[in-house]
Protein backbone atom coordinates (compact mmCIF):
# COMPACT_ATOMS: atom_id res chain seq x y z
CA UNK A 1 0.00 0.00 0.00
CA UNK A 2 1.33 3.34 -0.85
CA UNK A 3 0.64 5.75 1.73
CA UNK A 4 1.31 9.75 1.05
CA UNK A 5 1.45 11.99 3.26
CA UNK A 6 -1.28 14.51 4.47
CA UNK A 7 -1.43 18.03 5.75
CA UNK A 8 -3.33 18.88 9.06
CA UNK A 9 -4.53 22.21 9.73
CA UNK A 10 -4.23 24.33 12.90
CA UNK A 11 -7.05 26.29 12.94
CA UNK A 12 -6.97 30.37 14.48
CA UNK A 13 -9.12 28.70 17.69
CA UNK A 14 -6.72 25.55 18.19
CA UNK A 15 -8.68 23.24 16.64
CA UNK A 16 -6.79 20.71 14.34
CA UNK A 17 -8.45 19.67 11.07
CA UNK A 18 -7.35 16.05 10.15
CA UNK A 19 -8.24 14.21 6.80
CA UNK A 20 -10.66 11.32 7.45
CA UNK A 21 -8.89 9.08 5.07
CA UNK A 22 -5.70 9.09 7.43
CA UNK A 23 -8.14 8.43 10.34
CA UNK A 24 -9.63 5.95 8.96
CA UNK A 25 -6.20 4.06 7.19
CA UNK A 26 -5.29 3.89 11.40
CA UNK A 27 -8.75 1.79 11.90
CA UNK A 28 -10.58 4.80 13.67
CA UNK A 29 -14.16 5.66 12.99
CA UNK A 30 -15.95 8.65 12.92
CA UNK A 31 -16.83 9.60 16.95
CA UNK A 32 -13.78 7.57 18.20
CA UNK A 33 -12.68 9.09 21.89
CA UNK A 34 -8.77 9.86 21.30
CA UNK A 35 -6.04 11.37 23.19
CA UNK A 36 -3.05 13.94 22.07
CA UNK A 37 -0.23 14.49 23.70
CA UNK A 38 3.17 15.24 23.04
CA UNK A 39 5.81 12.98 23.26
CA UNK A 40 8.65 15.61 24.39
CA UNK A 41 10.66 15.35 21.67
CA UNK A 42 8.70 17.68 19.49
CA UNK A 43 6.40 15.00 18.07
CA UNK A 44 2.33 15.20 18.46
CA UNK A 45 0.95 11.63 19.52
CA UNK A 46 -2.22 11.01 18.99
CA UNK A 47 -3.85 7.39 20.21
CA UNK A 48 -7.20 6.00 20.60
CA UNK A 49 -8.25 6.90 24.69
CA UNK A 50 -8.66 2.77 25.43
CA UNK A 51 -5.07 2.24 24.62
CA UNK A 52 -4.04 5.21 26.11
CA UNK A 53 -5.52 4.27 29.64
CA UNK A 54 -4.75 0.70 29.75
CA UNK A 55 -0.70 1.94 29.02
CA UNK A 56 -1.30 4.08 31.94
CA UNK A 57 -2.70 1.58 34.14
CA UNK A 58 -0.41 -1.46 33.49
CA UNK A 59 2.87 0.85 33.11
CA UNK A 60 2.14 3.82 35.03
CA UNK A 61 3.37 6.06 32.17
CA UNK A 62 2.10 7.08 28.19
Amino acid sequence: MIREPAEDRLGEDGTVETPLGILAEAGLDPGARLVAYSDGDGQVVLRRQEDVIKDLLERGNL
